[in-house]
């Protein structure tokens, strides 16, 4: 691998640029608590690592070059992001302290449970239908891959060194919002934030196909 330090910098620039990631970690860690927002890093994580796989496979230059796979990933991908958003905007579904005093137990642990599966898939599936990730392994990589070495092997090792750099980043997000958020529990503040941040992600998806 050739730069490595370059590369590392400039991964951990892309990860700190916000987008479609940083709102929907924003948006779970408010609403539904620092869990969720691993939750999603989790699934963002998994969707990089689906990337990386496919990289290895030599397939994320067949997906790039064909107009087809490339355009339905796109649109797909912004579809999901306008449901994202469009869904947080008329959501009414937020954690509050008093909404769990009221609650049992086996109540308040299920509505937890689907908060995480959900966290984790659009942590995944905005990773997984985000065109631009695939032009990051073909574009961005390849710039850091010696020719005379291992291809597959170095692709390894950058993707994962991408998706640490992401994961760690991310995390610190989380930390940083979780200790903030006790400022932000009033009701029609979380609703607030909520809307915009289905805005955003609406605005994100338009402009993914623009």
């Amino acid at each position: 691998m050739d730069n490595l330090v370059a590369y590392i910098l400039m991964a951990l620039v892309m990860s700190m640029i916000p987008g479609a990631d940083t709102l929907l970690i924003m948006k779970n860690t408010i609403n539904y608590g620092a869990k969720a927002g691993r939750y999603t890093i989790l699934g963002m994580a998994t969707g990089l690592t689906f990337w990386t796989i496919i990289a290895v496979l030599g397939l994320s230059v067949v997906i790039a070059q064909s107009v087809f796979l490339f355009n339905t990933i796109k649109y797909v991908g912004a579809a999901y992001l306008f449901y994202l958003g469009v869904k947080a905007f008329v959501d009414k579904d937020i954690i509050s302290l008093k909404s769990v005093e009221v609650e049992s137990d086996a109540q308040v642990h299920h509505s937890l449970r689907r908060y995480y599966k959900e966290s984790y898939l659009q942590g995944a599936l905005s990773n997984i239908l985000n065109p631009k990730t695939i032009l990051v392994y073909i574009t961005f990589m390849p710039q850091f891959i010696n020719i005379n070495e291992n291809v597959n092997q170095q692709l390894i090792v950058l993707g994962l060194i991408l998706t640490l750099i992401a994961v760690v980043w991310f995390l610190v997000v989380v930390y940083i919002i979780d200790h903030v958020k006790r400022w932000l529990e009033k009701p029609q503040v979380q609703k607030v934030f909520q809307k915009s941040t289905g805005l955003m992600l609406i605005g994100v998806g338009i402009k993914t196909i623009i």
